[in-house]
């Protein structure tokens, strides 16, 4: 479990440090957003199954809701990250893959 634990948490450094979300031209990684480790976790068993594909990743972005304004509102990540950074997550993903 602890060797699981410490791959998830260093895909999630990769990820926080790398991909971030463009809020009115303001890049916030995802790190800073809180929003890295959650993304990180999801993923992980399909990296493992080596099952990800553009498709999930996709699905797994729609269905991670974003709060904004305090809760007011509520938006999926894919909705935030530049498609820029949706490749740039694959290939970080792809990548990590293949170091397992």
């Amino acid at each position: 479990m602890a060797n699981n634990t410490e791959a998830i948490e260093a895909l999630a450094a990769e990820i926080g440090e790398n991909i971030y979300i463009d809020v009115a031209k303001w890049h916030l990684y995802l790190s800073d957003a809180h929003l890295h480790t959650v993304l990180a976790d999801r993923l992980y068993s399909l990296l493992l199954d080596n099952s990800l594909n553009e498709d999930e990743l996709s699905a797994i972005l729609r269905d991670i809701p974003v709060k904004l304004g305090g809760g007011k509102t509520e938006l999926p990540l894919i909705d935030l990250l530049p498609k820029q950074c949706q490749t740039n997550l694959l290939d970080l993903l792809e990548d990590y893959q293949q170091k397992l």
